[in-house]
Formats: structure tokens, C-alpha cells, sequence
């Protein structure tokens, strides 16, 4: 492991809006699970998730743009998310928080109907279909989801891989829910919402390269 990874590690415990819980403190629900706003924004503004978030630079995007929501960027790699975290810091950008967990744990860290709206921003694709559970729109994600989101809530996906754009299309027919928007090339579309105002790293990256995003927006019905 590199020094700067090392140093991030450390660096992340310093940050108060910097959560990585250890799997005991989990395993009744995490201290903050269907109080985060309440207890740690401190405030009665709308919560949204960005999962996967990767190094930050999304959901800091959207707490920038959006200062009367709470956003909270979710993923794995402690190592990345210590970039948004670091610019939430030293921005002084009081709406927006980081939690390091497995997209897996999220029942375990809020609570039913919490969450106003999610955003998947480019998720690992995950190609191999004996694997395909694992990919962040599988049905057993879908499921936690709804769990976790209030009535209307809504789901963003962005990507730029069409495998797992149309799989997610196909998933979406057995579940009950409403498409709101689908493209599978958002900035050549007629779209004139949020999804395009922001970009993350990888993103600007892909549209270098060419590459066309696919973007769909939906939310559950029942």
C-alpha cells in the first residue's frame, strides 16, 4: 500500500463529516441510521445518497449547487472519497458528509424512508453474468433501495457502459417502477435537467474519449 494512500487513511479519521464504522458498530443499526439529518446535518433538508461515489467530486458538485439538501457520498475506498472529503473541509461545505461501508450495508446505516433520492454515477459494470448480483441496479440492490427512500424518491443512474444500461432497462420491467427519463446519449438528448450540470472524473474522461453517457431516471410506484 502507497504512502499516500496510507496518509489518506489517516487523514479520513480527522474528518467530522467522515464516517467508516466497523461491522459491530453496524450490527444493530449504525448510531446515525434513520436520524442522519436530525442528528448529524443537524437540519430538516431532504438527504440524498450518491453510491459508488469514488473520489467525491460529484456529490461535493451537488452539495455546491444544492445547498438546501444534504448529500452524503457512499463507497468502499477509503483512499478515493479522502479527495471529497479533504475539499468538503477546506470549502468549509456544511451539506454534504462521506461514508466508507459496502453498498451491501446500507440497511444497516439508514433507516426505512429516509432518503430522498439516490444517484449511481458510473458504477463498476461488473460483466461476468454469474456475477451480475452484484452490480449496484440488480434486483437485490432495487430492493434495498426502496427500502430506504421515501414515497417518489428518486433513482439516477449514469453510465457509460451500454451492457449494463440496457440490463438495468431489462431489471426495471419485472419491478414496479416509473421511468421518467432514458437516454443512451445524454448530452446529445433533449434532457434539460440536473444530470448533465455536474461530471465526475471519469465521466469528463469518457467524453474525451468519445464516448456516449447513458442516463435513466425512475422511481418506484408502490
Amino acid at each position: 500500500m502507497g504512502k499516500n494512500k496510507l496518509a489518506h487513511f489517516e487523514e479520513n479519521k480527522s474528518f467530522p463529516n467522515f464516517f467508516q464504522p466497523l461491522f459491530n458498530e453496524l450490527e444493530n443499526g449504525f448510531v446515525y441510521q434513520g436520524k442522519w439529518c436530525d442528528t448529524f446535518f443537524k437540519n430538516s433538508k431532504p438527504l440524498v445518497l450518491e453510491l459508488g461515489c469514488g473520489k467525491g467530486d460529484y456529490t461535493v458538485g451537488l452539495s455546491v449547487k444544492y445547498p438546501n439538501v444534504n448529500f452524503m457520498g457512499v463507497d468502499r475506498k477509503g483512499a478515493r472519497m479522502w479527495r471529497g472529503a479533504k475539499t468538503s473541509q477546506e470549502e468549509n461545505i456544511q451539506n454534504v458528509a462521506f461514508l466508507r461501508i459496502k453498498i451491501e450495508q446500507l440497511l444497516y446505516c439508514f433507516g426505512n424512508d429516509e432518503v430522498d433520492g439516490i444517484w449511481i454515477t458510473f458504477p463498476d459494470p461488473i460483466p461476468k453474468e454469474r456475477k451480475s448480483k452484484r452490480r449496484l441496479t440488480s434486483p437485490q440492490f432495487l430492493k434495498k433501495y426502496r427500502t430506504i427512500l421515501k414515497p417518489g424518491g428518486i433513482i439516477h443512474l449514469k453510465t457509460d457502459n451500454s451492457d449494463l444500461f440496457q440490463y438495468t432497462i431489462e431489471v426495471l420491467k419485472d419491478q414496479p417502477v416509473d421511468i421518467l427519463y432514458q437516454t443512451f446519449d445524454l448530452y446529445n438528448s433533449d434532457y434539460d435537467g440536473d444530470a448533465p450540470l455536474i461530471q465526475t472524473y471519469y465521466e469528463k474522461k469518457y467524453l474525451v474519449e468519445g464516448k456516449p453517457i447513458n442516463y435513466l431516471k425512475f422511481r418506484f410506484n408502490e
